[in-house]
């Protein structure tokens, strides 16, 4: 079973039972609950789409590992062609989809990890290479989906792991045996992780030994894998925006689609030695996070993009359901908007072209241009959306529940006042309305464009640390007339 399909996916999730808590109800089968069951909805879209005709040229591929065809979201990048495919398969699931399907973060973790598992491997004869193997064709065989634990909640900021008066504001080892290791800690904004099969665990910074100065972050260099439902393994849900529309069933926007990033606690779980890809190997923990964070910057590039086009396209039917479609300003504003999401997309295009071959075989993309890509989402993607509500107007707010436009007595009076042009289904026009609010307002995406993959002040760091600006100063020294 390479590939599976929407309802296998869904009848895979019963085999699980995680721990998981909801506004403060420990709930039994999370992903059927109304706060959760549309972003199940988005991760089993994924499954349609890699039966689908279509949707199988962006999301179906044939493994390296196995010789079979594999999902992409668990498939190593071993080319330039591999990436831009992601690229492409990215953009067109938020297409249509129109928001996050999470399966990217496990697919950029799997490849993140793959790069310095085996550079640990060469240089300190561990084992960790062909583990990740294992457990990546056992993945790719039962098509599971994958979220990566990275971001831990860190305490004070200004103290390394190690330091910190509570030991476990970053997830760490508590024990090792034989038979494995014990870890403890928390990861926070895990999208989707109840809809998930497992978890592949990242360190989420650098990590450092230095007794001279008393600091020893070796047992929070460490990487693996266990399943959704491991024992100590806690789900919490994490609170956003508009929540009283799934709890109430009405005033959706996205009618399908939405999401959810939980907390994970790990309160002592244990990992076999198999599910082990590094453990204490410091200076590894800081590769592999960095790894990830070009990646999923990359990655932004696709799915932002999707997700720029269904912004474009609900303000465009939102003026023609008004009768403003063909006023200049507003279509000067769809340039605009173009503008932003092409930019977006080229830049992680750009990355892909310019992507280098590791040691593992793994390709990297260009660090300065996946970062450009998610600096300019994380500034620029904001205006499109202004521009989205400026377009479709103050109906993007205030409106009336689907309820009163079922209610008899006030129903017909709400269809006549909020009628716009002949020929347009009053209906219709409230739910691209609804629709724009789910796009403008939902606080995990607003927060996700900015701060998805890293802050932006760690994208420019990345990009300042990868350009050469001494050879570009060369540059100009030369062409001034500057001996150099």
């Amino acid at each position: 079973m390479a590939i599976k399909t929407p309802e296998q996916y869904y009848e895979s999730l019963k085999d699980l039972h995680p721990t998981a808590y909801i506004l403060g109800e420990k709930v039994d089968k999370p992903n059927e609950h109304p706060l959760i069951k549309h972003m199940t909805a988005a991760v089993a879209e994924t499954y349609k789409m890699e039966n689908d005709p279509e949707g199988r040229k962006f999301l179906v591929a044939k493994s390296d590992l196995t010789g079979e065809e594999v999902s992409r979201f668990v498939k190593f990048y071993k080319g330039p062609d591999d990436l831009i495919a992601k690229v492409r398969m990215l953009k067109f699931l938020s297409q249509n989809i129109g928001g996050c399907y999470m399966r990217c973060t496990g697919m950029d973790a799997i490849n993140a990890v793959g790069i310095e598992t085996y550079n640990c491997d060469k240089k300190n004869k561990t084992e960790y290479w062909p583990r990740l193997l294992e457990f990546i064709k056992m993945i790719q065989k039962n098509d599971f989906v994958l979220f990566s634990g990275v971001t831990d909640v860190k305490g004070d900021r200004m103290l390394r792991p190690s330091e910190q008066k509570d030991p476990d504001m970053y997830l760490h080892i508590v024990d090792r045996n034989k038979e494995g290791i014990v870890v403890r800690g928390a990861k926070i904004h895990q999208t989707g992780s109840m809809c998930a099969h497992w978890a592949l665990v990242v360190p989420t910074r650098e990590m450092i030994v230095n007794k001279d100065k008393h600091v020893d972050d070796t047992d929070y260099a460490v990487c693996f894998a266990v399943p959704n439902d491991a024992k100590g393994l806690i789900h919490v849900y994490g609170r956003g925006t508009l929540e009283a529309q799934p709890l109430q069933d009405c005033d959706l926007g996205n009618a399908k689609f939405s999401k959810a990033s939980p907390m994970v606690i790990f309160d002592d779980v244990f990992v076999p030695w198999d599910k082990v890809f590094l453990c204490g190997e410091v200076e590894y923990a800081g590769r592999m996070v960095r790894n990830f964070g070009n990646y999923h910057r990359h990655s932004h590039g696709g799915c932002k993009c999707g997700v720029g086009d269904v912004l474009i396209g609900a303000a465009a039917t939102a003026a023609e359901y008004s009768g403003t479609a063909n006023v200049s300003h507003i279509k000067n504003k769809y340039a605009e908007m173009l503008k932003v999401t092409e930019a977006i997309y080229g830049c992680s295009i750009a990355a892909s072209v310019e992507s280098t071959e590791t040691p593992s075989g793994i390709f990297t993309v260009d660090p300065v241009l996946s970062n450009t890509s998610k600096l300019y989402e994380g500034k620029e993607l904001a205006e499109v959306i202004r521009m989205m509500v400026e377009i479709a107007g103050g109906m993007t707010t205030d409106l009336p529940s689907d309820k009163d436009f079922a209610n008899p007595e006030i129903g017909p009076m709400l269809l006549k006042y909020l009628k716009g042009v002949e020929g347009v289904d009053t209906m219709d026009r409230v739910r691209i309305f609804r629709l724009v609010e789910k796009l403008a307002f939902e606080s995990r995406d607003i927060v996700s464009n900015i701060h998805g993959a890293g802050s932006p002040e760690t994208h420019r760091m990345t990009i300042l640390n990868n350009a050469n600006i001494e050879a570009k100063k060369k540059l100009a020294k030369k062409l001034a007339g500057i001996k150099v």
